[in-house]
């Protein structure tokens, strides 16, 4: 198949070989792009652990430069004083056995649900609710 001339242009800038550090291949990418757009990087890591064995799984989040163009929307379980603490953090939603009762009917507007440990016991009985949609609290998570 016959390649252009900006795509072996970019060929010869880089080694296929060779394993370039992730600041080193990321300006390589900048400098090697033929588009007139901002186009998507895709990057696979190999980090050598066995993901069958519980002790080497890998749990994680990234932060990225721009966000996602959408704001999550949170729901807290909490009472009391931590329930003070999740609003002035941010939470969308806030409460104990109302919120609890509200979620078992139906109400399921948002994108992340976090419990305090004291909750977890009533937060139970919403799994078959939540865990369908990814959003039961674990404290193996965190949340």
């Amino acid at each position: 198949m016959k390649r252009s001339k900006k795509y072996r242009a970019a060929v010869e800038k880089y080694d296929v070989t060779n394993i370039y550090a992730p600041v080193e291949a990321m300006k390589i990418v900048r400098e090697t792009s033929v588009t007139k757009y901002d186009s998507t990087v895709e990057v696979s890591l190999s980090l050598g652990v066995d993901p069958r064995k519980a002790d080497q799984a890998i749990r994680g989040t990234v932060n990225l430069p721009h966000g996602t163009g959408k704001t999550a929307r949170v729901l807290v379980f909490a009472g009391g004083e931590r329930a003070e603490e999740a609003r002035a953090a941010g939470a969308d939603i806030v409460g104990a056995d109302e919120l609890i009762d509200e979620v078992a009917k139906g109400r399921l507007d948002y994108d992340a649900v976090v419990s305090t440990p004291d909750l977890m016991g009533k937060v139970g009985r919403l799994g078959k609710v939540l865990g369908p949609r990814g959003l039961m609290p674990n404290p193996k998570t965190g949340t």
